[in-house]
Order: C-alpha cells, then sequence, then structure tokens
C-alpha cells in the first residue's frame, strides 16, 4: 500500500507554520517541522496536530531540532535564514543566508536522497542556484519559490483594480524575485479571458506592475516584518503540485540550460509542475520590451550568484 506523502520544512518561522498549517488543511501530507530554536519547532507541530480533530484533519506532525525525523521526505521545503527587516532589500541577506542554506541542503539530501527540493530563502534566485550546485540533484527536482508569490500579489492587485474576484484573473510574473527586477507581464494577463489592457488603462497598468514589484517590500513596511499568509499559500500550492501530480502551470526559480537563451542560471520563468517535478519550462514569446527587462533581470540574478562561495 502506498503510503502518505511526506513533507519536511526546514525553518518553522511564520513562514514555515503558516505553509504548515495550509498543507495539513488541505491534507496533502505527513510533516515535519525543523528548525534550530530549541523545542520551538515541537510545540508548534503539537499546536497544529491539537487542531486536527476540530478540522478533521488527518495527517501527521512532528518537530524537530535535527534531521533523522526528515528521512525519505517527497518534497523538502527551505525556508531557513535570516528574514529582512524593513529598509532591507532581499538581496543583502546574501552572505548569511547561503551559509544556512548550503548546511540545510547537505543534511536533508543526506536523508532524503530522492526529495524534491523547494526553496523559499532569499534571495531566492541565488539560494535556488546554491541549492541546485550543493545537492547535485537534477534541475528537475530543485525549484525556487519566485513567480507562485509574485503572481499571486500580481492577482490580487488586477482584481482589486477591475473590481471581479480574484478567481478570474490570470497573471503571470517572471524574472527575478527582487523588488526592482522582477518582470511582470501585463500583456499576458486576462480576465475571464478578456485581455487586460481592454479594461484598465495604460497609466493603471504600470501602477499595478510597480505595486506588484514592491509587494513584499510594502508589506514588511508595513509590519516591520516579512510576509507569511502569502508565501504559506504559494507553497502549499507548489507542494500540491508535486505530491498530487497536479501539472500545474506555475511561474517557479528553476535552473536554464538554453531556455530563453539562458544558461547556469536559476530564475523565475513559467514551468509545468507535476510528479516529476519541474516537467516542462513554458517558452513564452516575449516582446522586445519584455525581452529587455527579463534580461536585465538575469543580469542581477548573476550579479548575486557571483557572490557565493560555491
Amino acid at each position: 500500500m502506498r503510503r502518505r506523502p511526506k513533507v519536511t520544512i526546514v525553518g518553522a518561522g511564520m513562514v514555515g507554520h503558516t505553509a504548515a498549517h495550509w498543507l495539513a488543511a488541505e491534507e496533502l501530507a505527513d510533516l515535519v517541522l525543523v528548525d534550530i530554536i530549541e523545542k520551538m519547532p515541537m510545540g508548534k507541530a503539537l499546536d497544529l496536530q491539537q487542531a486536527a480533530p476540530i478540522r478533521d484533519i488527518d495527517v501527521s506532525i512532528v518537530g524537530s531540532n535535527g534531521y533523522e525525523e526528515t528521512a525519505d521526505s517527497d518534497v523538502a521545503v527551505i525556508i531557513a535564514g535570516v528574514a529582512r527587516k524593513p529598509g532591507m532589500t532581499r538581496e543583502q541577506l546574501i552572505d548569511t543566508n547561503s551559509g544556512i542554506v548550503r548546511s540545510v541542503v547537505e543534511k536533508v539530501v543526506k536523508f532524503s536522497p530522492e526529495a524534491y527540493l523547494l526553496v523559499v530563502t532569499n534571495p531566492l534566485d541565488a539560494m535556488t542556484y546554491l541549492t541546485y550546485k550543493v545537492s547535485g540533484f537534477p534541475r528537475e527536482r530543485v525549484i525556487g519559490e519566485s513567480g507562485a508569490l509574485d503572481t499571486t500579489r500580481f492577482r490580487t492587485f488586477i482584481a482589486k483594480e477591475v473590481g471581479v474576484s480574484v478567481e478570474d484573473v490570470h497573471a503571470m510574473v517572471i524574472g527575478a524575485h527582487t523588488d526592482k527586477d522582477m518582470v511582470p507581464l501585463p500583456r499576458f494577463a486576462n480576465v475571464g479571458g478578456v485581455p487586460l489592457s481592454n479594461l484598465v488603462s495604460a497609466e493603471r497598468v504600470e501602477a499595478i506592475v510597480a505595486r506588484t514589484r514592491r509587494g513584499g517590500a510594502e508589506i514588511t513596511e508595513l509590519m516591520g516584518s516579512s510576509a507569511f499568509f502569502a508565501p504559506g499559500a504559494a507553497i502549499a500550492q507548489m507542494v500540491e503540485a508535486i505530491v498530487r501530480d497536479k501539472k500545474r502551470l506555475i511561474a517557479s526559480s528553476v535552473y536554464l540550460d538554453g531556455e530563453y537563451g539562458e544558461r547556469d542560471v536559476c530564475i523565475g520563468v513559467p514551468v509545468v509542475l507535476g510528479g516529476g517535478g519541474v516537467e516542462r519550462i513554458i517558452e513564452l514569446p516575449l516582446d522586445e520590451q519584455e525581452r529587455a527587462a527579463f534580461q536585465a533581470s538575469v543580469a542581477a540574478v548573476r550579479e548575486h550568484i557571483g557572490t557565493l562561495k560555491l
């Protein structure tokens, strides 16, 4: 009999435990929360497990300060690292977080050599590249949460502007997961099949794009800490696509090997996520302006990658 999928979340802070909440609510997998803070992940796991009878959630949830409990995970979500504070960019975290991510990846791979690795730690694209190199896994099994989060912000702002349900809004954000280098694609956005340009003025579209780029920074400025509800939901969406073989088209940071004319870089592009991880990379017919923005985004990521000690 096939066992229930097992998902490890390394980093049981706000994003980690929110992701666990979303995953448990959908009964997607048994969960292991890992964190270096003594006893904290055990407490959060126990708290969430005790909510299960109320919501009729039938999954196992455990916490650990080590990695033995994570053995044979199907998916490992890597969130561990220092979160940014108001005024900080994601890029300023690279030195500290690269050491943390390297250590986490080595331990996860030891206990779960067949896992899919979902990277959330910032700066996202550089940490995804580091994870790919350190793990030695095929690129199909190393995925960064970039467009999955940026796109949900883009869709939210479009829905508010047009005055429609978010269910009818389809949109995509590619490129780097940074405040200035991400590439929202309004030309590809539509509301129930109606192109966004037919519903919103060019000036308002630019305002939506600008707000999307600063979506994370806006929340950090308001709360004094990074977002957690939307990132956690985006993680759950990506995990579901893998463990349930959903074949979802989700923009994600992946290793490129010639796609979009780029090699040896991890950056956000549309991919089909399913039981095989990254099953396909979709190459969009970008126009001249979109391609220039994407190339600038790639250049920014390469600069971050160049600072990594590989």
